[in-house]
């Protein structure tokens, strides 16, 4: 059933630019840089939730109700007219085609997370596993009653792709990572595959990452640069092309599908987020451990060993812990909704 969406009014050619082979040029949205500086703000939150495993950035773009236009934005970089105006080095053309100040705004928050926080979070996720989950496990909690309200009538069909998509994230999940190669082209894949994740609701680039077994080589290298060490720029660079790779093309696919069915798309997003809170709830029993080709268990940057397996068990309900952690969960939850309000109000006020 496809659904029904609103019809957009194509802008009169007499006041839309053309480009030189005679193409409207869509109207990019003119900001004020405080309006920009709020855009980074959100991509500082987008690159500090793909730096975890089992958090996606694109939750954090769906909240913060910058998803259609980021999906949208870079679909643009994959549509014949961008690629005719770049082919041809029509740089006038490419960014008045290209929401360009959009996806600058987004990546350099998004770069300023993952330099700034990546060795904070791999030092919580080593060290304070229970309480950072805790924090996030609010977040995609309350995510999920956010985002669901973006559906406008909810019926027995949406609830359920909603199911089989939590079904398919739930499965995802659990399963084991695997061993695999550091050359060049398996870099460029992982950077591919993860990419999706960025800008799909529910799954995370990074954990993906943990599947393909080149998390804590890629955020490793991250740190390595951050230490000076030059040539660990060489497997981000492969990394970051996979991404661009992955990107545009399922952004292609993504744009198609929230403006031909954007409801059924929205509830199967919705699914994926409800099916990852099993990656990310707070406690774990090891089952286990990364292992490298000779039998030696691989170990961090702290020293410890990496976990590949392991089972969600209960809490100790009468435990400081678990108090402390329902608190940072109950945060989480405050920080979505505080988010959502924010953002109904900026949109009503526009």
């Amino acid at each position: 059933m496809q659904d029904t969406t609103k019809q957009e009014t194509a802008p009169s050619t007499s006041s839309t630019p053309l480009s030189s082979s005679g193409q409207a040029v869509p109207t990019q949205k003119r900001r004020t840089l405080p309006q920009y500086l709020g855009i980074v703000a959100r991509g500082v939150c987008m690159g500090a939730s793909d730096i975890v495993p089992g958090v996606s950035g694109g939750t954090m773009a769906f909240i913060l109700g910058i998803y259609e236009e980021l999906i949208d934005s870079i679909r643009t970089i994959g549509r014949p007219n961008f690629l005719q105006a770049v082919l041809k080095f029509r740089i006038k053309e490419i960014f008045q085609i290209l929401n360009w100040e959009f996806l600058l705004s987004i990546a350099i928050g998004i770069l300023i997370a993952i330099v700034t926080l990546s060795s904070a979070l791999e030092s919580l996720l080593v060290n304070q596993p229970v309480y950072l989950w805790s924090f996030f496990f609010g977040l995609v909690l309350a995510s999920v009653l956010v985002v669901s309200k973006r559906v406008k009538q909810w019926n027995p069909l949406l609830f359920g792709v909603l199911l089989v998509g939590a079904a398919a994230a739930y499965l995802l999940v659990g399963l084991v990572p695997v061993q695999t190669p550091n050359d060049w082209w398996f870099l460029i894949l992982s950077g591919a595959v993860a990419s999706c994740a960025l800008i799909l609701p529910g799954v995370s680039g990074a954990f993906l990452l943990v599947l393909l077994g080149k998390y804590q080589f890629v955020l490793g290298s991250v740190n390595n640069l951050r230490g000076g060490d030059a040539n660990a720029a060489v497997p981000l660079i492969f990394v970051g092309i996979g991404a661009v790779l992955g990107l545009v093309t399922f952004a292609q696919i993504l744009s198609w599908l929230f403006k031909r069915y954007h409801d059924l798309t929205v509830a199967v997003l919705i699914g994926l987020m409800v099916g990852s809170l099993r990656k990310i709830w707070p406690w774990k029993l090891d089952l286990d451990w990364l292992r490298d080709a000779a039998g030696e268990f691989v170990l961090d940057s702290e020293g410890h060993r990496v976990v590949i397996e392991q089972a969600n068990v209960l809490p100790d309900f009468g435990s400081s812990q678990f108090m402390f952690a329902l608190i940072l969960a109950l945060i989480g939850i405050g920080v979505i909704l505080l988010i959502d309000r924010l953002a109904a109000r900026m949109e009503t006020d526009s």
